[in-house]
């Protein structure tokens, strides 16, 4: 896998990271040059099932500067290619209470844009408040030592 050309590293912590999968993403030809381009942003941004299909919702892709005729949209749906077991053990574990499908993050693998995918469940405030402080008592120790 190479390096992510965009990442949502505000998901590791808003969310428990359950389950991880990787995608196929359909894009246009501005959307993956703006992509390498590494401007894009996953804030926000969720999967959604229809009609036994994964569709990533308000993943943003900033307007290729060179490309003035033909610019796409910003926000739009993009379609996620996955194969059919796996999508219906995702929406099998989305059914229950609490859990949803959240992007990781995009990179290129063999010149192809895959998306990172997860099931998460999200943390409440006492979750975050606890991971702040056991982040905090390693840096204390790290500094002792």
């Amino acid at each position: 896998m190479s390096k992510d050309l965009v990442s949502n590293k505000k998901a590791f912590y808003d969310y428990e990271i359950l389950d991880t999968f990787e995608a196929g993403i359909v894009l246009v030809g501005s959307e993956i040059k703006s992509l390498k381009d590494h401007t894009g942003s996953l804030q926000d941004s969720y999967v959604i099932i229809k009609k036994n299909e994964l569709f990533v919702e308000n993943l943003y892709i900033a307007p290729y500067k060179f490309s003035k005729a033909f610019p796409h949209e910003e926000r739009r749906q993009r379609k996620l290619l996955m194969h059919r077991h796996e999508i219906d053990k995702i929406a099998k574990k989305t059914k229950e209470k609490g859990f949803s499908i959240i992007p990781l993050s995009i990179y290129l693998k063999k010149g192809k844009a895959k998306i990172k995918i997860a099931i998460a469940k999200g943390k409440k405030a006492f979750d975050k408040r606890a991971k702040m402080k056991e982040k905090e008592d390693k840096a204390s120790l790290r500094k002792i030592f």
